[in-house]
């Protein structure tokens, strides 16, 4: 599953691949909201990626894109 993460004062957002399903991550992202913390979601390769919550501007939950590479006919 896709998890981007929009940071206030940032041009780019975090990316990453998580095993953690939609579910899991949206209750993270509301603990965090609620006890004004810090947001911290483990990614696919064992990476822990923390935000302080009040940094946070979005969080866009989605199933990975499997898209073809190579050569493919349509």
């Amino acid at each position: 599953m896709e998890v981007k993460i929009g940071v206030q004062h940032s041009p780019r957002e975090l990316v990453l691949e998580s095993a953690q399903t939609p579910a899991e991550v949206e209750q993270a992202v509301t603990e965090a909201l609620a006890k004004d913390g810090v947001l911290s979601l483990t990614d696919e390769k064992g990476r822990k990626v923390i935000i302080p919550v009040a940094k946070v501007a979005y969080v866009e939950i989605a199933e990975a894109s499997h898209r073809p590479f190579g050569f493919t006919t349509r």
